[in-house]
């Protein structure tokens, strides 16, 4: 089990200024590998209650909060992470199990008890999700491009090309049919840091009028059914 717990801050901004911004990281931070020219695919299905609980309590800004999401980096038999992120004041807290693509596709189909190998984590995951009733709610797809430093687990990432299925939960399917979520022209950096903003980052991503944002890929994707953010 990965456990993490670290800092995030997102900003919207356009394409020109994110290339602006993609020049700056990349003379300060190393550049994830599987970046390449325009970046690499990154799906994920949110799992939820009947009643969109974890929906209305980002929606709310509650303080303590969570998302449970099943996510891969590619198709094929490319194994699967299922996170559980949870807020807890200023800080995100993500644990994560890497299942294999029957685990993962079993979990989508609403068998829970593969997740019983996984030691006191899997099984607590997997009596939350069953007391839950959480099934798929949403699948998201975008474009990501990544910096990096292990000094305060820093992560810097620019998302671009926001799509999603409320309907279509196949996460492995490339063809799966998905409607494009907001301005095609928005981009969103994301900060992420434990401790303290690394001082030659913060200044890579400073550029005056640029505001925090509270942006959920899972409450945009959500916008067609029951109304998004």
């Amino acid at each position: 089990m990965l456990d993490v717990s670290r800092r995030e801050i997102k900003y919207e901004v356009g394409l020109c200024l994110a290339a602006v911004l993609r020049q700056r990281l990349a003379a300060v931070l190393a550049e994830d590998p599987h970046n390449g020219g325009s970046g690499y695919l990154v799906r994920s299905v949110y799992f939820d209650t009947p009643d969109a609980l974890d929906y209305y309590q980002k929606l709310d800004g509650l303080d303590n909060r969570k998302k449970l999401r099943l996510r891969i980096y590619g198709f094929g038999d490319a194994p699967a992470k299922l996170e559980l992120k949870q807020k807890q004041g200023a800080f995100q807290r993500k644990r994560s199990l890497s299942l294999s693509r029957r685990q993962a596709e079993q979990l989508l189909a609403g068998n829970q008890s593969c997740l019983n190998d996984f030691g006191e984590f899997g099984q607590a995951l997997a009596r939350r999700m069953a007391l839950g009733a959480y099934r798929p709610g949403c699948l998201v797809e975008y474009d990501r491009i990544a910096f990096f430093s292990p000094t305060n687990d820093t992560r810097v990432t620019l998302d671009c090309r926001l799509r999603a299925s409320e309907s279509c939960f196949r996460l492995y399917d490339p063809a799966v049919p998905l409607t494009p979520v907001g301005s095609p022209a928005a981009v969103t950096l994301e900060v992420k840091y434990n401790r303290f903003l690394l001082s030659f980052v913060k200044d890579a991503v400073s550029v005056e009028g640029m505001l925090n944002v509270s942006a959920s890929k899972y409450c945009r994707g959500r916008q067609f059914g029951i109304g998004g953010e």
